[in-house]
Formats: C-alpha cells, structure tokens, sequence
C-alpha cells in the first residue's frame, strides 16, 4: 500500500512543474515523518516544512519566568507537565527552579494536580496549562471539578494556545512559503473541519487532516498534491477513523464555557491575535494571576536560536547554525530542542535519516 501510494505521489508530482513546500503544522507528525523516513520516500521537488505545533516549544519566555516567579513564594505548589520543566526561560528553567527549592511536581495529568490540592489545603497548588485545543476541554473539566468539589485552593496558569488563528497570523505575515498544509489529528479531533476553511476559502491553499502513521501521512501528501494538480483548494479529512468533520462538540462546549480566546505571545513568532486562551470572567478567581502577578520584564530569545524560523517554516533545524553543537537534546538553547514533539529534537533523534 504505502509503495502505491508513494508511486501515486511521484505521478502527482511530474504534473506540477515547481517545488512543492508542504507544512506538517502538528510536532507530532514532524516526529512521525522522521521516524518513518517519510522524506526518503517522496520524490525530488516536495519539501516538508515544520510548523508550530509543539505546545512546549511555542511557549514564551516570559510565560517560563512568570511561573518560576510564581513558584518562589512559600505557599506555592507547582504542577506542571514533565516536558515543561527543561524549557528555558529568560535564564533558567521550572528545574533549575526546583533545584533552588521552589515546590514544583510533575504530573500527567491536571486532574493530578487538582488531587494534590485537595491533599495541601493551606498551599496555593498552580496547575502550568500549556497546550493547545486538545488538552484545553480536560483542563476546563478539571476547574468544573475543583468548582463543584469546593477545592478554592486550585488554579491555573493559562498559556493555552489554539491552532488556526497561528495558522491565519502566519499566513497573513508573509512568511509562511507552504504550499499546503498536513493539518493536525490531534487537535482536529476536537475541533473538526470548520475552523480550517478560512485556508481555502480566503488563502486558496489545499489543506488535509492526517493521522500518524506513515501510510497516513503520505495519503495526506497524495491527497494535497490531488488538490493542486486539479486547481482546488479544499480542506479534507483523511483522519476519519478518528476525526469527526463535526469534532467533538461536548469537549468544544466546555473548552468555550471557561475559557475565551486572547492574545498570546508565541515564542520566535510574537503576539499573534485572538490565539490565546484565558478564563472567562466568571471564572477568573481560578486564574493564578488574579492573585500573584510577578511584574516580569520582557526576555530575549538566545543568539542565533532559530527557533522562531523553525516554527514558521522558514528554516529546517538544520538550517540552525547551533544545531546539534551548542543546542542539543542534553543542553537546549531553543525551546524546539527540549520537547519529543520538538522539530529541532525530532530532527536530532532522527539524524540517521536524511532530512533534507
């Protein structure tokens, strides 16, 4: 099948008489193409651009220091997601942090952190929310539970973000050279089709909802290259073992009854409108800043860190004159280079592979 699939490709391609740039927005599927060699088995021509889909990675500096301020006061418990600890901030990061005595804890997930709550009545347990549409409906749950359960002594620290607003901000900008787009399975299990449309209808660029698996993914791009060579510009579904057109309207309505979208800064890429996601009014009083808000100045992303290129598909990590010597896996300068779901370590994991 996948070799079928891949001479179908290379069909495709022989019809379009230029280079084809495609973006895999979702740092799950940058993995998944490095670990399959997805590259190795597409034609002369197509190019896979990473896009910003790694929730760790897009966080911002001033978001890492905030927290880390936060965790200094003593009657403070952090919670936080393990690939939140080594993402550096204005100069260190959640672990250089607990190793300075701030109480940080791991957890997998919130409903962990609204546990320890409960357990430490007399702490203010602060629970790290990053992530984008998919992890959002379990944090809103897990306040509708501290709400119901009478645990005040829960909060969150929003830096959610949501996928296709980033998508449009880039587009808008200019900087995005991506054909077509390999959009998420993740998130677009919970939000669907729709919020997608704006990439046909106002960019008239193809865009395909992928799974990921190697036959997934190289499905998408045959799928995307249809688009073209026909002079469409569609949003499909190829997920539909998964994905719903309609997603998950029960984790959307929850999603949407605590929170409401805000501005958010993207780390490499800047304040992009209405791409964040902050408690509603109603619901402040479970927003940490509501009660400790560090005055943190502005920080600077490294030297020569591209990450911000990465994250827009401009540069390839490798593109990074740090790659792989002073930034590794081991010892991050950039954010791309911490989480799994990160392009610069997928890449790194993956350098047996070509990858370019």
């Amino acid at each position: 099948m996948i070799n079928k699939v891949a001479h179908k490709i290379k069909e495709l391609k022989s019809a379009i008489n230029r280079t084809v740039r495609l973006m895999e927005v979702c740092g799950t599927h940058t993995v998944a193409i490095c670990r399959h060699g997805i590259r190795d088995l597409l034609p002369e021509g197509i190019k896979l651009l990473s896009g910003p889909g790694c929730p760790v990675c897009v966080t911002s500096i001033r978001a890492v220091d905030t927290i880390i301020a936060i965790s200094r006061h003593k009657d403070v418990i952090i919670t936080t997601f393990g690939d939140m600890m080594r993402v550096p901030g204005g100069g260190k990061s959640l672990s250089n942090a607990k190793s300075e005595g701030s109480d940080i804890r791991i957890v997998y997930s919130p409903l962990d952190a609204l546990k320890i709550a409960k357990d430490n009545r007399g702490k203010k347990v602060v629970f790290f929310a990053a992530g984008f549409e998919t992890t959002a409906p379990l944090v809103a749950g897990t306040i509708s539970e501290a709400e119901h359960a009478g645990i005040d002594n829960f909060y969150i620290y929003s830096v959610h973000k949501t996928i296709p607003p980033a998508l449009k901000a880039l587009l808008d900008s200019g900087d995005v050279l991506a054909d077509g787009f390999i959009l998420p399975g993740h998130v677009s299990a919970i939000i669907g089709k729709a919020p997608y449309n704006f990439i046909a209808l106002d960019y008239h660029k193809p865009s395909v909802i992928t799974g990921f698996d190697a036959i997934d993914i190289l499905t998408g791009v045959m799928m995307i290259l249809e688009q073209i060579v026909n002079g469409k510009a569609l949003v499909e579904n190829q997920y539909t073992r998964v994905v719903k057109d309609e997603g998950n309207l029960k984790a959307v309505s929850i999603m949407n009854e605590y929170f409401e979208p805000s501005d958010a800064q993207w780390r490499g890429i800047g304040v992009l409108s209405g791409s964040g996601l902050e408690l509603r009014s109603r619901f402040k009083h479970r927003d940490i800043l509501s009660v400790l808000n560090p005055d943190v100045p502005e920080g600077k992303e490294p030297e020569a860190c591209s990450c911000g290129d990465v994250l827009k598909g401009i540069k390839l990590p490798v593109d990074c004159g740090l790659f792989g010597k002073a930034c590794t896996p081991e010892e991050p300068v950039g954010a791309c280079m911490v989480s799994s779901e990160g392009s610069c370590a997928a890449y790194y994991r993956y350098m047996g592979i070509r990858i370019v």
